[in-house]
């Protein structure tokens, strides 16, 4: 340990934000981006001592940064006893091995720092395959044998340490091997993930969807409307695996709510890729709903990454319903407050996922998207047929019902599956 530095079992980390003269305009800002990148290195609980935001005039094939900014960094990285440097950009191969030899300190960029935090999260099987062939896709192109002398410094936990590591230590052969392995086994996930679905897309329960960019609230809207403890913190990237939970809506009809991995800009290829199998439950959903954090200065830009995303999945433009939550208002002021509700509802609704505000309004707006499709059936029931009248109450929303001296005779809306079930089971023919 270097002198001066206090111990400390969390990694000392510097942190870097390249503004590349090269980038298109986005409307984000640089300070917004390095929080981004901040929060995400908070997420995995990393000691940081630097953050900085460095302008790069011209890209360097070997460093990325001029030799001015890499002297200056390497005095930092020594001062403050740095044993790990992040930087908010794509490195190439030799751009990452160059800078490590300069800085003396393990380097990784933002793919590599957003599927360390992947790999940390993942707890189901699925989510562990899909962050193992993300990380070994991506390290395909890394396994370098002359790394030995940063052995030390790379020694981490996780898919991205150093190169005791089983997968730095494999020829390309045998990565090859395990990769094509992990595709076959994903491919028996979502096979029977499809099996699933089709399960219940005959069964007579709607699944709803939320989706949005990372630490928007997503699980704790989930926890809110189903009554759940689905982990939810404030950190980016809390929940990982997609979770289901079955709510009650108003009318008595149960629906599935399904809680997925947040959007972030820049989400690496090879995690778009990986985890299409469980976005995909997405595209299969009645009702998405897309989770805005209003209170972020840069909500509107994570709406356009979120939305990119979903059109790769094929959900902009599908018949799928969708509903815009303007989650976390208990954090706006009065001005900001009294300009979201003039904009007037459409298909949005403002909710406080902490304190519980909007969200009757919330379900409400869901219960009337799973309505959109439903026929209005008109049936005559004999006396005897008390089963088959109260199936219809629980199952349908009743619109109007007659006693009369033969029966009664009812009008409810029914989903097109619930109608299907009914006349099958009741062997009952709508009167006119």
């Amino acid at each position: 340990m270097r002198a001066g530095v206090p111990p400390d079992d969390r990694t000392r980390t510097l942190v870097v934000h390249p503004v590349l003269s090269s980038a298109l305009p986005d409307g984000r800002t640089p300070e917004g981006r390095l929080d981004e990148v901040v929060g995400l290195a908070s997420a995995l609980d990393l000691d940081l001592v630097h953050e900085e935001i460095i302008k790069v005039s011209r890209q360097r094939p070997a460093t990325l940064f001029g030799r001015g900014v890499v002297e200056r960094t390497r005095e930092v990285v020594e001062e403050r006893g740095v044993e790990l440097a992040i930087v908010n950009a794509p490195l190439s191969p030799v751009q990452q091995r160059s800078l490590e030899v300069a800085w003396f300190c393990k380097v990784i960029d933002r793919t590599a720092l957003i599927l360390e935090i992947f790999g940390a999260r993942a707890r189901t099987h699925e989510g562990r395959l899909q962050v193992e062939l993300a990380a070994l896709t991506y390290q395909r192109s890394r396994l370098v044998r002359s790394w030995t002398h940063l052995e030390r410094q790379r020694g981490g936990a996780g898919f991205l340490g150093g190169p005791g590591e089983r997968q730095i230590e494999l020829d390309r052969r045998q990565l090859d091997d395990r990769i094509a392995q992990l595709g076959r086994e994903l491919s028996e996930v979502v096979r029977t993930r499809g099996l699933h679905r089709s399960a219940r897309q005959k069964g007579p329960t709607p699944v709803i969807a939320l989706v949005g960019y990372t630490n928007a609230g997503k699980s704790t809207l989930f926890n809110r409307l189903t009554g759940s403890s689905v982990m939810a913190r404030n950190m980016l990237f809390a929940t990982l695996d997609p979770t289901m939970r079955r709510i009650g809506l108003p009318s008595g009809r149960d629906a599935i709510l399904s809680d997925t991995v947040g959007f972030i800009s820049e989400l690496p290829t090879h995690l778009i890729a990986a985890f299409r199998a469980t976005l995909e439950e997405v595209l299969e959903a009645d009702v998405v709903i897309h989770v805005r954090d209003l209170s972020h200065p840069e909500h509107e830009q994570q709406r356009a990454d979120v939305e990119r995303v979903l059109a790769e999945l094929g959900i902009v433009g599908h018949s799928t319903a969708m509903i815009e939550v303007f989650n976390k208002i208990d954090l706006l002021d009065e001005t900001q407050r009294h300009a979201l509700f003039e904009r007037g509802p459409g298909d949005r609704v403002a909710v406080s996922a902490v304190t519980g505000e909007g969200c009757a309004v919330l379900v409400e707006r869901i219960e009337q998207m799973l309505g959109r499709a439903d026929l209005c059936l008109h049936y005559r029931l004999d006396p005897g047929e008390g089963a088959a009248l109260a199936w219809l109450h629980r199952h349908g929303r009743v619109m109007a019902q007659e006693w009369a001296e033969d029966g009664v005779e009812i009008r409810v809306m029914l989903s097109p599956v619930d109608a299907g079930r009914f006349d099958r089971r009741f062997l009952v023919h709508a009167a006119g």
